[in-house]
């Protein structure tokens, strides 16, 4: 039986620790899988010998770390916007009607907003019937007060 060749190695290598980053945290072996990849294709020319292909999996594997790892966490984590803020709810500001009586002792009440019933809260009592304008939101309860035109 033959030894496998180093670049065969180190794609299997490279392979593992790509599904390795699956069950850990951090996104870090993802970049040593990256690396081997790269110490792959230096084991492939046969530009080295294995001293200079474990400095090519290093050095590759840092760089990776080092430029690509910001970029790729919001690629696939899901980041910020791109003009950098948090988006907006776009619930605030609107006028709703309230279709259960808000008590803000209990903390219940209801309102409609584009045709579903959200639940709401407001400082004070509010019928229903009343339109009121959403001033902030906590999950799916809507903070409210009474329209003032």
């Amino acid at each position: 039986m033959t030894n496998a060749p180093n670049e065969l190695i180190w794609l299997l290598a490279g392979l593992a620790l790509m599904l390795m980053e699956l069950a850990t945290p951090g996104f870090v072996l993802f970049f040593f899988g990256l690396g081997a990849w790269v110490a792959a294709l230096w084991a492939f020319t046969g530009a080295g010998a294995l001293a200079s292909q474990l400095v090519v999996f290093l050095v590759s594997s840092l760089l990776f770390l080092v430029f690509l790892r910001k970029y790729a966490t919001n690629l696939f984590r899901g980041g910020k916007s791109q003009t950098g803020k948090v988006p907006q709810d776009d619930t605030l500001g609107r006028r709703v009607l309230v279709v259960e009586e808000i008590d803000p002792v209990h903390l219940k009440g209801k309102v409609e907003l584009n045709g579903t019933h959200w639940n709401a809260m407001a400082d004070a009592h509010i019928r229903k019937g009343t339109q009121v304008e959403v001033i902030g939101r906590d999950g799916l309860t809507l903070k409210v007060k009474v329209f003032e035109a």
